[in-house]
């Protein structure tokens, strides 16, 4: 672990002396509500000195005696999640330095319905950096994979350190500061004035991260993620690891099998990101330019229009004239002027440009909401007076307003510490470097990436002004030499992990099984039942079939009868989607 000044590290800006004390000063100036963002499970942590005794050096197995200790599960405190066991545990912060400080790590569990026949323990990252696994696991573990899977194995996960319940990296000493500062910065910048004003905001959130939460930040990275995975896989008794990582999750599960590769039973790797172009050097490139983020946006944002065109009455675009040129100029009208919308209590709420692309970018993550967003988008073009109200005759019924879609589409959820989501991902990565040179790059991005190139242009700006490195962060080899066969997946239309990456994320392993889904949205889950068998067959007789191809389920805008007649778990986007919001 190294903490430093932001101006020993070629890619960080320096920041000023009197800024940081400006921002600590005006900080400390907030309430006393802890920033928590949960109440954590009741279990007490295991001792510091059992943790201390029994961790091992940085990229070995895990072998002290101590650690094969069952974990102690318990009833999780958390309301409606009675099906579930939750638990503590410690881990050294730093693994340099295995009798040192340690970090809590949160878990839970949802036990194998087939006790007798189980098979062992599945491991499940979400994605992020910064996403939380015990409160998405209760929210859809149930119901997150085939029965199959459900009957043999216990199905685990976890808050990776420095996030959620696990010691989170907090920015703010409160929740209530951390929402202020939030609510009175920009979302993108527009133009000259505000580029500089985004970059003063940065500053400030980078150098108030440092101050409050550098510590985690600097023990933050994926090795360090990977490392605590063995030790939970170690506890939960398996000889191997059986893991599914989603989106980040994927470079995560990249990164355990360069650490453990002979800890490995079976790697489901869906919505991936080549780790080799995670690691990378930045060169003066943006972020978002290597992630290919507004690329696969600008792809899926098209086939968006196309099948909004198909689907005739079904997509309220058509009612108001040609979808792409309406959403066209929809966006140009909330880039000129922000639209007050009523929000049902006599207040109103003011949607900028950034938020407007911010929603559209995280509502193409699951087709499911497709219909939603499109009646927003149709609702905004009469209130921006882009395009008259359809007649009577065009129209069955209102339907839902603006502040009741933001709602269904996840816009109004309160925000986690923005501390969660810069840890891993500031020490992990590599930026350019230059701050200055954001707003020149950005508008390049943008000119090829109209919408999408601006708003991930400026993804991990803050970054720039977080001054902690990791020093166990892993760079490579990503040339894997486990021997057991892996399963990776790719969604054609992704507009968060590139499929590009899926055919090279592939080659790195001695044996890949492949799986595309020929279909829109970010990862497989609750979208495809023929990807569901496909997993399920893999986790429970590791067998896979490579090459192989599934349609999706959800079609857009396709009528109920053709949708499913459950209700399918969704992948939650990012929560501070005008910040980080990497992968998820």
């Amino acid at each position: 672990m190294t903490m430093r000044s932001t101006a020993s590290r070629r890619a960080r800006a320096a920041t000023s002396p009197a800024l940081s004390l400006l921002v600590i000063g005006t900080l400390l100036l907030a309430g006393a509500i802890p920033a928590t963002g949960a109440p954590r499970p009741t279990t007490p942590p295991a001792s510091a000195e059992a943790a201390t005794t029994t961790a091992t050096p940085a990229a070995e197995p895990a072998e002290a005696s101590a650690l094969a200790e069952d974990i102690p599960w318990t009833t999780c405190a958390t309301e409606g999640a009675d099906a579930f066991d939750c638990a503590t545990i410690e881990v050294p912060s730093d693994y340099d330095k295995p009798r040192g400080r340690t970090t809590t790590i949160a878990a839970t569990r949802l036990p194998a319905l087939d006790q007798e026949n189980r098979i062992g323990s599945v491991l499940v990252n979400f994605g992020g950096p910064g996403g939380e696994g015990v409160s998405t696991l209760h929210a859809i573990g149930e119901a997150l994979f085939d029965p199959s899977v459900r009957e043999r194995f216990d199905i685990v996960s976890f808050d990776p350190r420095a996030v959620g319940l696990s010691d989170p990296a907090t920015c703010f000493p409160t929740q209530e500061a951390e929402q202020e500062f939030l609510a009175s910065s920009l979302d993108l910048p527009l133009n000259r004035a505000e580029d500089a004003r985004f970059l003063r905001e940065a500053a400030a959130l980078g150098t108030a991260c440092t101050v409050f939460g550098g510590d985690r930040i600097a023990t933050a990275s994926t090795a360090n993620v990977a490392r605590d995975m063995d030790v939970l896989r170690e506890r939960l008794g398996d000889d191997a690891i059986t893991y599914v990582g989603y989106s980040y999750g994927t470079v995560l599960g990249a990164t355990y099998a360069a650490l453990f590769p002979d800890n490995v039973r079976a790697l489901v790797l869906d919505g991936t990101i080549d780790p080799r172009v995670w690691s990378a050097d930045a060169d003066g490139e943006l972020l978002g330019t290597r992630l290919r983020q507004a690329e696969g946006a600008t792809e899926t944002h098209a086939e968006f229009l196309r099948l909004c065109v198909e689907a005739g009455e079904r997509c309220a675009l058509n009612a108001l004239g040609d979808p792409e040129e309406v959403v066209e100029a929809v966006y140009e009208a909330v880039k000129a002027q922000p639209v007050e919308i009523p929000i049902g209590d006599g207040t109103t709420f003011e949607l900028r440009y950034g938020t407007l692309i911010a929603q559209v970018f995280f509502s193409m993550y699951g087709t499911a909401s497709w219909p939603d967003l499109a009646t927003l988008l149709a609702q905004l073009a009469v209130l921006t007076g882009v395009a008259s109200p359809p007649s009577a005759a065009e129209k069955r019924d209102s339907g839902p307003s603006v502040s009741e879609l933001l709602r269904r589409l996840g816009y109004t959820e309160d925000y986690p510490s923005v501390g969660s989501g810069f840890a891993t991902a500031c020490v992990d990565l590599e930026f350019p470097g230059r701050p200055a040179s954001y707003p020149r790059k950005v508008a390049a991005l943008d000119e090829q990436y109209p919408h999408f190139g601006l708003f991930r242009g400026w993804t991990g700006i803050q970054c720039e002004y977080i001054a902690a490195d990791d020093e166990d962060v892993y760079k490579g080899s990503w040339e894997q030499t486990t021997q057991q066969p892996v399963l990776v997946i790719g969604t054609r239309f992704d507009p968060a992990t590139h499929y590009g990456f899926t055919a090279p994320y592939a080659s790195l392993w001695p044996d890949p099984r492949m799986l595309t889904v020929d279909g829109w949205g970010h990862t497989t889950i609750g979208v495809s039942t023929c990807a569901d068998a496909a997993i399920a067959r893999y986790l429970v007789t590791l067998e896979a079939d490579d090459g192989a191809v599934c349609q999706q389920d959800l079609v857009p805008f396709a009528p109920s009868a053709g949708l499913r007649s459950d209700e399918p778990p969704v992948l939650p986007a990012p929560r501070f989607p005008g910040l980080l919001g990497l992968t998820s």
